[in-house]
């Protein structure tokens, strides 16, 4: 761009013609020490030049100031300074040429130049801050601030440059010139800036190159106005950092999305330079159809899969496997693993794609039925407990459940664990199948022998058997006759005298003999009778035919015992068995 320099005022082109009228307007003030005169080469000796200045007394000065290549002789003219009229050594007039050039091209210099105007100049050395300029034989002082627009250490390179430069402050008292060359960049960058943002439009593609980068996007030189092009609209696809696609320095062409002219604002774009495939994203990857991809990103709640450049789909960590519970998706997958996924859906308006890795894969819940009918006798792991029941791993990831009633036929635990232990090895029945719900209902109990199906014939009514107390309650105490077979003795049948207490008289673990005196296997309930032991046949039939004669044992719908009913023992069985029901862990008689 040409750099006009400003035209002076027409009353400065006479400056230095006052001046030179000034110094010779009378006698007394044209040889004043400071004035600058003509004068007149008279002759040379030994390095002095003797000068007639139009005084009394010649005046000298000295050769070097002439210059090595300077023809100096007789009878030539020039301007010199008068520094002093009589020379304490040698009474001539001090004269100097050099002093009156400096003075003269200061005074042109003046006349030539103002704050703000441009002067052409050449860097000639490096001082302390900055550089020393010449400008039209001055120098001015260039500070290292201002030699660009960006900061610089090394200023050997500039020296011996010709360069354009703003006059920021003259000093006429010190005659000192100050200059900056970043003023007059910045200054042609702001026009070139302006220029540049008037013609930039919408949709029209330019030439840029990378400024920097940041986590966010990319700035952009446009050849004088940065434009940002965020992460967002660098790739149709998952970008996580701009330097994955972008270096520093980086020749490429872009889009302008927006201009904002007011804030100097640029949107630029790289993806919409191509077209979107999101467009035809639904005849490229029709649902149910099966394609291969790359791990790109990992969740906690799924994996992304790049299946084509800049089309990326999720994969729920619940459609990872048929059988096996993902709680990360970590813990299948690594950034990088190559994949093959179905496609479950595909929204092109929002750019999602769902993915699925188990649909590829045979659903074993599909032929479970086949591997495990119902009926049938299974092998297992016990691999987890719930409150309700203990879940058994039957192949991986097919798991089947033994619910709390179906654990044990003598007894009725409160928790699993009062029946079987974590990797404990079971056998099992299956008792049905739920492909649908993923669901296998499995029988502890209906793998083993019910004791109570010959219950009968191995305590039959009047015989006497041998137990140990295994509980006490306030109605009575139960009896252990074999593993989880309990009968139990009324408080009423426990002795010929009155109990009040039944801690009183049975404690655990005592062992005891008594009497059956009633067996009922529907209900799997034994009645026993401690004081009957020691009865005669007579009594004990009749104590039978009490207990036979009894209404029902499933119980009354009452929770109390009548005078009557505790005459009963048909009465006093009935309403303890069939009123309180007796679990393990309940508490003792207090």
């Amino acid at each position: 761009m040409a750099i006009r320099k400003p035209t002076m005022p027409a009353e400065k082109s006479s400056v230095f013609a006052d001046f030179l009228k000034e110094q010779a307007s009378s006698q007394d003030q044209q040889f004043k020490p400071g004035s600058i005169i003509e004068g007149t080469v008279s002759s040379i000796k030994d390095g002095d030049v003797f000068v007639d200045i139009g005084y009394k007394s010649e005046g000298i000065v000295s050769r070097d100031e002439f210059g090595a290549d300077a023809e100096v002789k007789p009878g030539l003219k020039f301007q010199v300074m008068l520094q002093q009229l009589e020379d304490d050594k040698t009474g001539m007039v001090r004269l100097s040429k050099k002093a009156a050039d400096d003075l003269i091209r200061w005074q042109k210099v003046l006349e030539q130049y103002t704050e703000g105007c441009i002067a052409k100049g050449t860097i000639r050395s490096a001082v302390r801050g900055g550089l020393l300029v010449d400008v039209d034989g001055v120098e001015a002082f260039l500070p290292g601030s201002q030699v660009d627009v960006s900061p610089t250490r090394d200023l050997t390179p500039y020296i011996n440059q010709t360069y354009d430069f703003k006059v920021i402050k003259i000093d006429n008292s010190r005659k000192n010139i100050i200059v900056s060359r970043r003023e007059l960049i910045e200054g042609m960058m702001a026009e070139k800036k302006a220029e540049l943002l008037a013609s930039l439009q919408k949709g029209e593609v330019r030439k840029g190159h990378v400024k920097n980068i940041t986590d966010f996007g990319a700035f952009i030189d446009l050849d004088g106005i940065d434009g940002l092009l965020h992460i967002t609209d660098m790739s149709w696809g998952r970008v996580k950092h701009p330097s994955e696609l972008l270096k520093v320095g980086q020749e490429l062409d872009v889009m302008v999305l927006d201009v904002d002219r007011d804030k100097e604002r640029i949107s630029l774009g790289l993806k919409q330079m191509t077209e979107n495939p999101w467009t035809t994203i639904t005849e490229q990857f029709p649902v149910n159809s099966r394609v291969k991809g790359k791990v790109v990103n990992l969740a906690a709640y799924g994996a992304f899969v790049e299946i084509a450049p800049g089309i990326e789909g999720l994969v729920h960590i619940s459609e990872f496997s048929w059988t096996k519970h993902v709680t990360r998706a970590s813990d299948m997958l690594n950034v990088g693993d190559e994949i093959t996924v179905q496609i479950l859906s595909v929204d092109a308006d929002n750019q999602k794609i769902a993915l699925g890795i188990r649909q590829t894969q045979e659903n074993p819940w599909d032929s479970v039925t086949d591997r495990y009918p119902v009926g049938s006798r299974v092998k297992g792991k016990v691999r987890n407990f719930t409150a309700y029941g203990a879940f058994v791993e039957l192949e991986e990831g097919i798991d089947g459940m033994i619910h709390v009633t179906d654990m044990s036929w003598t007894r009725r635990p409160n928790h699993p664990t009062e029946c079987l232990k974590k990797g404990e090895e079971v056998e099992a029945i299956v008792l049905e199948v739920n492909p649908k719900d993923q669901r296998i209902s499995l029988g502890l109990k209906q793998a083993q022998t019910d004791p109570w199906a010959d219950i009968a014939s191995k305590y039959p009514v009047g015989s006497i058997v041998k137990g140990k107390v295994s509980k006490a309650a306030s109605f009575g105490a139960f009896i252990e006759l074999e593993d989880g077979v309990d009968g139990l003795v009324h408080i009423s049948q426990i002795s010929d005298q009155h109990v009040d207490k039944v801690k009183d008289a049975l404690q655990p673990g005592q062992e005891v003999e008594a009497r059956v005196i009633k067996v009922d296997r529907a209900e799997r309930r034994i009645g026993l009778s401690i004081k009957a032991v020691n009865m005669s046949e007579e009594e004990v039939k009749a104590l039978e035919d009490e207990a036979a004669d009894s209404s029902t044992l499933t119980g009354s719908s009452s929770g109390s015992l009548s005078g009557e009913q505790l005459g009963s023992l048909g009465a006093a069985f009935d309403d303890a068995f069939g009123n309180v029901e007796w679990q393990p862990g309940e508490a003792d008689e207090k």
